[in-house]
């Protein structure tokens, strides 16, 4: 460790530049800034900070801040003691084994002090922003209500594909040509095969699509679609966020949720490629549905589990959004790691995964609702496979650069005014 401070400032410089910053004496922690990390795939556009971070961005009050409005500190009742029924005492046992995991990771954050600095400067960069964004808000079509009706066949998007041609001077690039594609949005792939980042117009709202793109939208009746026919369009890394059945009428409200059965019927293994693929599973807290995940859903899949990871969720000065020992509510989420064994995969890629490390640790602060980071930073090594690994996100409501996504809304988060353009000094 470099005494002279060098490097933490090297550490600072490669988060600059990355968007992800690894924690030293932290086991294996990271901090991400998600914008920046799908920035560097992103062409023309780049996330808007002022749209991603929608929430927890500001610190939290203290203590005395918590008091009523004569300043003083409101008096806590006494809680009554828990009383756990057997799932939840293995619920408990389950954070009790990743609490020090998750206490170390945020110890070493918090003395972080460059990058921490950093996080707070970031607030400036969302104002900033916010004067950049491309679309005032708005309200969108609802493509789960229209994918419902039975005219949704019948509805098209518009694809704007430009051509830009370099104005000799340094200067910006001039729009010399441009072309427009009408297809199908629903239960058909739309592909972005440019290496530029499309402009698209639905029912009069704008959209990005990153470059080498492509989503299906559909509901899950539809998903076997999604199979590709030729063998090397499958995929080595597969993500997967389920609406998770859950008794929260705000989430209810923000998406609608499936029984855990529905999630059996999903054909990971045959979206796998044949040379492997690394599964990560996204799921909340609650232990009947890591029960689940377990003993049935892995299984149905044929997915083997491999390592639990966690996304710790902190605000721009470090602090966690909640406390982290609240029953209920934890300030954290887990993703699961699994991997398909095919018949083509390498056995040196079946070795690599046998020494991925367990109960590792990703902070961020969290984005709009639902929307989670970005994992490869983290996985990149061990996903199988031929490089550049071909990955698909299921049950997504963003896009990424080089990825497929399907879902019932993967336009969600491409809504023009999620984004802005680059000045000419970013490309």
């Amino acid at each position: 460790m470099g005494g002279d401070g060098s490097e933490p400032r090297r550490s600072l410089s490669l988060f600059l530049e990355s968007g992800v910053y690894r924690l030293e004496g932290s086991g294996g922690a990271v901090f991400v800034d998600p914008v920046r990390v799908l920035n560097r795939a992103l062409a023309r556009f780049s996330i808007s900070p002022s749209a991603y971070y929608s929430r927890f961005f500001e610190p939290g009050p203290s203590e005395a801040d918590r008091g009523g409005s004569n300043g003083r500190k409101r008096k806590r009742r006494a809680r009554k003691p828990l009383v756990l029924n057997d799932r939840e005492r293995v619920a408990a046992q389950r954070h009790q084994e990743a609490r020090p995991f998750l206490v170390k990771a945020h110890e070493a954050l918090v003395g972080a002090t460059e990058l921490r600095s950093l996080m707070l400067k970031m607030k400036g960069e969302v104002a900033t922003a916010e004067d950049r964004k491309l679309a005032p808000p708005g309200v969108p079509p609802s493509f789960i209500e229209i994918g419902r009706l039975w005219q949704a066949p019948l509805y098209e998007i518009t694809l704007n594909f430009s051509q830009e041609k370099p104005t000799g001077d340094g200067g910006p690039s001039i729009i010399h040509s441009k072309e427009q594609k009408v297809i199908p949005i629903f239960n058909n792939l739309v592909h972005n095969g440019t290496k530029d980042d499309l402009e698209a117009e639905f029912l009069g709202s704008q959209y990005v699509i990153p470059r080498e793109s492509c989503f299906y939208m559909s509901d899950l009746q539809q998903i076997h679609r999604m199979i590709p026919v030729e063998g090397d369009a499958h995929f080595h890394f597969i993500v997967i966020d389920p609406p998770w059945e859950n008794g929260s009428a705000q989430q209810k409200s923000r998406y609608p949720t499936l029984p855990n059965k529905y999630f059996l019927s999903l054909p990971v293994q045959q979206l796998a490629h044949r040379e492997g693929a690394l599964v990560a599973l996204w799921v909340t807290n609650r232990e009947k549905l890591r029960n689940f995940v377990e003993k049935e859903l892995f299984p149905a899949w044929g997915v083997k589990f491999l390592a639990t990871f966690y996304w710790l969720k902190v605000k721009s000065d470090g602090s966690l959004i909640c406390d982290l020992d609240l029953f209920h509510h934890r300030p954290y989420e887990c993703i699961l790691l699994g991997f398909c064994d095919k018949e083509g995969m390498d056995p040196r890629d079946l070795s690599r995964l046998s020494t991925i490390q367990d109960k590792r640790v990703l902070m961020s602060v969290p984005g709009d609702y639902s929307r989670k980071p970005p994992l490869e930073e983290l996985v990149l090594e061990y996903i199988p496979g031929t490089k550049p690994a071909r990955c698909v996100e299921l049950f997504a409501r963003d896009m990424r650069a080089g990825w497929c996504s399907w879902g019932n809304e993967p336009l969600h988060f491409q809504e023009m005014r999620y984004f802005q353009k680059r000045d000419a000094d970013d490309a």
